[in-house]
């Protein structure tokens, strides 16, 4: 195996930290020809340990606030001795941290390297504060070479937003300091960014990766056909990053065939960076384990729910000094399973189910919208953009063509018929000409 090194490494001037320890950890694994991807579970869970203690220490010695909670559940010391103990650590919640940037802060202000913020679309933003050495040094610490193979070779085009939000800088410093990756730096259609224009710098430096959200692929690549642009020809992407927003494996494999090319997702959060990845089997993501440590939680109880079960994802960060998010939790649902995978990558599986709060309520279930959308996009003459609303109960799906020649109203009746006989829900179906594109992330569900 060609063993990738970083391409750069940084030093930052007069630097100490509790995570200085584990590089060389790290080290040792490079020295080996090794990545944490394929090492026995039981030595990941040792690691993960380590790094948990190591991240109870700093934050109980650096925070008010997690110290206080941590004194009141009973803690005489900022040390568990098995993961199983992490249950007994108080969780996370965003209210507590919305709009407060300063309630989990664990350095100095004047060592605050960068800001990011969530959108706030659910009210105040929640701000994350990063020390230089948490984006340039222990971010990329642990190599997931099984998972990227990116290299000096590739032009990584980044659809991206830079603003506010971690996605845009976080791949950008992935592909340029660990693989030498060239970069494009897209935007999401700014007014700097027009998407002719992200189309045509793709053409001219001969982009092999993108790194976007599933809308805005879609929409780069509807108009890539207005531009006289040829995807796969002009542009010979060999691999597609989707982030930011959820989608069923349907909406992904669509996307294959009009890109021509392998798409994974990748799920992570401005909140607590890397969280899983996608191989190329496509059977859910793993666990980024160097970075952290995940568990699935009873959103009622707070119980900790075991393999196999669905519940909320709460993530523990393992690598970072600025704000550690000690057991937050995310608001996504899922469920993790042991990793069993023929890529012979050990980490753990997580498999997404959306968020709670996008969940539609049909008759006395709840149903997932990737679920919905799931059997949407096997109706091939249904296009990527659609409108789930419920409405006391009732389920209408508005929907657009997609290279048909069937009515409106045969395809209204196809998406019906198909929809009850997959899920056994009756639905209305309305066939639009007009749904609005977005650069944002795309508004699927309205309730």
């Amino acid at each position: 195996m060609k063993f990738q090194t970083h391409k750069m490494t940084v030093s930052i001037d007069e630097h100490s930290s509790h995570l200085e320890q584990f590089k060389e950890f790290y080290k040792q694994l490079d020295d080996e020809g090794k990545t944490i991807e394929v090492l026995p579970h039981q030595k990941i869970e040792d690691y993960q340990l380590k790094a948990v203690n190591a991240t109870l220490a700093h934050v109980w010695n650096r925070n008010e606030y997690y110290r206080s909670t941590l004194e009141e559940a009973g803690f005489t010391e900022p040390k568990i001795d098995s993961l199983e103990q992490l249950a007994s650590v108080p969780m996370l919640k965003k209210d507590v941290i919305r709009g407060d940037k300063q309630k989990i802060l664990c350095v100095d202000p004047k060592e605050i390297g960068q800001v990011h913020l969530t959108s706030g679309t659910s009210g105040k933003p929640i701000y994350t504060s990063y020390t230089l050495a948490d984006q340039y040094v222990y971010d990329l610490l642990p190599k997931y070479l099984e998972l990227f193979k990116e290299s000096d070779d590739d032009v990584a085009a980044i659809a991206l937003p830079y603003e506010f939000a971690l996605p845009g800088l976080g791949f950008q410093r992935l592909f340029q300091f660990a693989f030498g990756t060239a970069v494009l730096s897209l935007g999401k259609g700014g007014y700097m960014a027009p998407i002719d224009k992200s189309l045509e710098l793709m053409k001219e430096f001969q982009a092999t990766v993108l790194t976007t959200t599933p809308s805005y692929a879609a929409l780069l690549a509807e108009e890539s056909e207005k531009c006289g642009i040829k995807i796969g020809e002009d542009i010979p992407l060999k691999k597609i990053w989707l982030t930011g927003e959820g989608c069923s494996s349907t909406f992904r494999e669509r996307l294959e065939k009009w890109w021509g090319c392998e798409v994974s997702f990748f799920y992570g959060s401005t909140e607590c960076g890397v969280v899983g990845v996608e191989c190329s089997k496509h059977n859910g993501y793993h666990v980024m384990e160097g970075h952290v440590k995940v568990e699935i939680v009873d959103p009622v109880s707070e119980e900790v729910l075991p393999y196999g079960r669905t519940g909320e994802i709460v993530v523990t960060t393992l690598l970072r000094e600025g704000m550690p998010m000690v057991r937050y939790r995310t608001g996504d649902l899922g469920n993790l399973q042991k990793s069993k995978c023929d890529c012979g990558i050990t980490m753990d599986v997580i498999q997404l189910r959306g968020r709670m709060e996008h969940m539609l309520r049909l008759g006395t279930e709840d149903y997932s919208p990737f679920l919905i959308e799931h059997f949407l996009m096997e109706i091939p003459e249904v296009g990527l953009w659609y409108h789930l609303k419920l409405d006391q109960g009732v389920l209408t799906i508005e929907a657009e063509k997609f290279r048909t020649k069937l009515s409106d109203e045969q395809l209204a009746a196809k998406i019906q018929e198909h929809m009850a006989d997959r899920i056994g829900i009756h639905c209305e179906v309305v066939i639009r000409h007009d749904i609005p594109r977005t650069f944002g992330k795309a508004t699927r569900v309205f309730n």
